[in-house]
């Protein structure tokens, strides 16, 4: 229902205007008063689109009474009625917010078309808060789930730098959760209004890395068309998430300390440096300390990203949350089959407390998918589950015949990561293979990098 606020001291008037929106407004119910003190009542418990006030009123100007509406209503819009029209009460009108500043009488013709702008408008700014609302909720810390010591350290950890425009390095195994908990610090932080940037460093060579960071300029290289923004044009005032940091080209690591430093860098075939203001936080699954040793890592850059460091626990260090995140995706997996309601026998609860979880969350996450397709009737028991957990989990492609086709391709990738000192975008152009292939192999096989 459309809500119409109609303030007017002279009562003959108020009912015309009432009965004309009423008439010919489409689906407007409109409230009256003669007042600012009883408007100020009525905008205090119910909801309005639409204040149509009188700038002359017994207690009050409507002028002034503009900033009061917005404040007790911020997405009402307010339509001001006047006897007698001048430039700076309109002026002021506007200024203080009101949408538009009509005289009585000779405008009529104008209400109807005018309130149904008005409402247009504050139904969209309504739906855009609300929709913020559900984004900040949905990456919110709350939507964390975990109750285990560890999650909740981190948490709280996370709920204390958020405000802050510190550099965060978040660190933990392969599928901990660690850009739920870069997205969880970015909109509980001051940034939250403007963009958050996630680039994965691991998903592209050098080159193309350098261009999708920082743009590149027209003619720059083969290919390069036109002007092209890079991801710290995109968030900039907002908070850009550099994932697999450890991956980033000793090269290209000088770039992005100049960045940290002075919020500058150079586009590709650019000779102006161009400035940005950007939070960045950043997470990694290798022991930088290690990759500075082996001067795969500018031991500069570490002490600048890790500033403030969260390390994220792996899931077989935090079992007892096993059974929240697998209701949890069961729910979600389940909606999406239209099947819901779905339960958790404690067989399976127990299968999967006893499995070691080296992808973690993502690997449960999937497993639970997984269980959702394939179970009948609405329990998700140990028939849905992959062999290796009917087994505790002790399946390794190591312990294959030497022959197997699985051994062979385990071997192979082993070789090649070692070749490209974990580089897993080199070594997936080397195998021929797609980046995600290789992620899902080095999970499947448990390959330690």
């Amino acid at each position: 229902m459309k809500r119409i606020l109609l303030i007017d001291d002279e009562e003959k008037l108020r009912k015309l205007m009432a009965r004309i929106i009423g008439l010919e407004g489409e689906g407007y119910e409109v409230s009256e008063t003669g007042s600012l003190r009883s408007a100020t009542k009525l905008l205090s418990h119910s909801d309005f689109d639409v204040v149509l006030c009188d700038v002359k009123l017994s207690d009050g100007n409507g002028v002034e009474y503009v900033s009061e509406v917005k404040r007790l209503q911020p997405y009402a819009e307010v339509i001001l009625l006047t006897a007698y029209g001048n430039i700076p009460d309109g002026v002021q009108a506007i200024k203080n917010g009101a949408f538009d500043y009509i005289t009585k009488g000779d405008d009529n013709n104008r209400i109807i078309p005018l309130l149904n702008r008005a409402y247009d408008k504050a139904f969209l700014a309504k739906r855009v808060h609300q929709l913020e609302s559900q984004i900040g909720k949905k990456y919110s810390f709350d939507s964390i789930i975990g109750k285990s010591r560890s999650v909740q350290q981190a948490i709280s950890l996370g709920k204390k730098v958020a405000p802050m425009d510190t550099t965060v390095l978040l660190l933990g195994e392969t599928g901990t959760g660690k850009e739920v908990f870069a997205q969880a610090i970015h909109y509980d932080s001051g940034r939250k209004q403007h963009a958050f940037v996630a680039i994965n460093c691991s998903a592209f060579g050098r080159e193309l890395l350098e261009s999708e960071l920082f743009g590149h300029k027209e003619g720059a290289f083969t290919g390069a068309s036109k002007d092209k923004k890079g991801l710290f044009e995109e968030a900039n005032l907002g908070t850009i998430f550099l994932d697999e940091i450890g991956e980033i080209p000793i090269d290209l690591q000088a770039k992005l300390l100049r960045v940290l430093e002075s919020g500058e860098f150079l586009k590709v075939g650019d000779t102006t440096p161009t400035r940005v203001n950007v939070r960045i936080l950043a997470a990694t699954n290798r022991d930088l300390e290690e990759e500075i040793k082996k001067e795969h890592f500018r031991s500069d850059l570490f002490y600048r990203l890790s500033v403030f460091s969260i390390t994220l626990p792996p899931l077989r260090e935090r079992q007892e949350d096993i059974p929240s995140l697998a209701s949890h995706y069961a729910q979600i997996f389940g909606l999406k089959a239209n099947r819901t309601g779905l339960r958790l026998t404690s067989a399976y609860i127990d299968a999967l407390g006893r499995y070691p979880w080296k992808g973690n969350i993502r690997e449960l996450k999937n497993i639970i998918e997984r269980s959702v397709i394939i179970a009948d009737g609405d329990e998700l028991d140990v028939d849905s589950l992959p062999m290796e957990f009917k087994n505790n989990g002790h399946h390794d492609s190591r312990s294959a015949s030497p022959f197997s086709l699985a051994k062979v391709e385990c071997d192979q990738i082993e070789k090649v990561l070692h070749h490209t000192s974990g580089n897993k975008a080199e070594a997936a152009r080397l195998l021929e293979i797609g980046i995600a292939t290789l992620y899902r192999k080095i999970e499947e096989y448990k390959i330690k990098i």
